[in-house]
């Protein structure tokens, strides 16, 4: 049961980066869609339950290293491919748009220029992703925790302090961009986002782990974690939508409504989350073209950083909004192929 834990906890930490941590996914997935985006959010519990148990499941069943030999052991030379390319592409933008909201926590709790942030994000990204998986998932762990209590006291303090009734504020809600036109293929477009953005580093993590049951219990109850954090995180922004709905990061906002000390505290758990999906993507890009701690690994995951850390500089809400969306309709086909590979594989003898 601790190893699930400790595999549950590193899923959580996976899916949950800048992007959550800061209420901007939030916002134009779920928030924006007022009482039916909190019915999406309830959806998006069963799903990230169900596909983070099929990612562990796979990744143990197949003692997988990186997620090619994955990939392409469950889908086939040429789908796996097309897969292969586009969580290759996504682990790359995803790394952007992490860096990037690392420089937006400085500009909007300091006052600093963007490229502090981006700066000290990128070292400590490069020094810390040049270790081996097992540091990675410790490192990931520990941090998760701290979110998920900054998370539960930004919805307390939303539900108690809320000035309109949940029906005016769902009107308030839908003023605000969304991700896609709906609220059905929004859910479906995050989960997708989320699950191909953390697909190579569960995969991997699941094969660090040889009793595939625990690893299934791990990713199960990491998803639905997940989703529950989606939903109460939801519910604080919709709470205070007439407040922080025009912010970079509502939820950094909505922690400084609290009081300016949690609000640095926020901000340094937003940093550490960023840090967490950072660390995920690149340490997972290195790994399907290198062996971890061998010297080509090194030099590819510093080159694919300094190009990261140029094209940062578009800012974080603007990657969001372009990018996550496309990576959401992209990595459906992986959705497809994950639920097809865990229809068809036999249970354990």
């Amino acid at each position: 049961m601790k190893n699930s834990i400790k595999i549950a906890s590193a899923f959580i930490g996976i899916i949950i980066g800048a992007g959550f941590a800061s209420g901007q996914e939030i916002s134009q997935y779920f928030t924006s869609f007022g009482r039916m985006g909190t019915i999406g959010a309830v959806i998006s519990i069963i799903l990230f339950g169900y596909l983070g148990m099929v990612l562990t499941k796979i990744g143990s069943r197949l003692n997988t290293n990186s997620h090619k030999e994955a990939i392409y052991k469950i889908s086939g030379r040429y789908l796996g491919f097309l897969i292969d390319s586009i969580l290759v592409f996504i682990l790359f933008g995803i790394g952007v748009v992490m860096i990037s909201g690392s420089g937006s926590i400085f500009a909007q709790q300091f006052g600093m220029p963007n490229y502090f942030g981006i700066i000290l994000m990128t070292i400590l990204v490069m020094i810390s992703v040049l270790s081996n998986v097992d540091r990675v998932v410790k490192i990931i762990a520990t941090i998760t925790p701290f979110l998920i209590i900054g998370v539960v006291i930004l919805f307390v303090y939303s539900l108690v302090t809320k000035d309109y009734s949940f029906m005016e504020l769902g009107a308030l809600a839908t003023e605000q961009p969304s991700a896609t036109g709906h609220w059905f293929t929004s859910v479906i477009n995050y989960v997708s986002l989320a699950i191909t953005m953390g697909a190579s580093m569960t995969l991997v993590m699941g094969g660090d782990e040889s009793k595939e049951r625990i690893a299934s219990y791990g990713g199960l109850l990491g998803g639905i974690g997940v989703g529950i954090l989606i939903l109460i995180h939801h519910l604080a922004i919709l709470a205070k939508i007439d407040i922080i709905g025009d912010y970079d990061m509502p939820s950094l906002g909505l922690a400084n409504h609290i009081s300016p000390v949690f609000g640095i505290i926020y901000s340094i758990i937003l940093f550490a989350m960023i840090f967490n999906s950072a660390v995920s993507m690149f340490f997972s890009l290195g790994t399907r073209f290198y062996i971890p701690r061998t010297k080509k690994f090194n030099w590819f995951v510093i080159g694919a950083l300094l190009i990261a850390f140029g094209a940062s500089f578009f800012g974080f809400k603007q990657l969001v909004s372009f990018f996550y969306p496309l990576f959401g309709y992209m990595g459906l086909i992986l959705i497809a192929v994950l639920i097809n590979a865990s229809i068809r594989m036999k249970p354990l003898e």
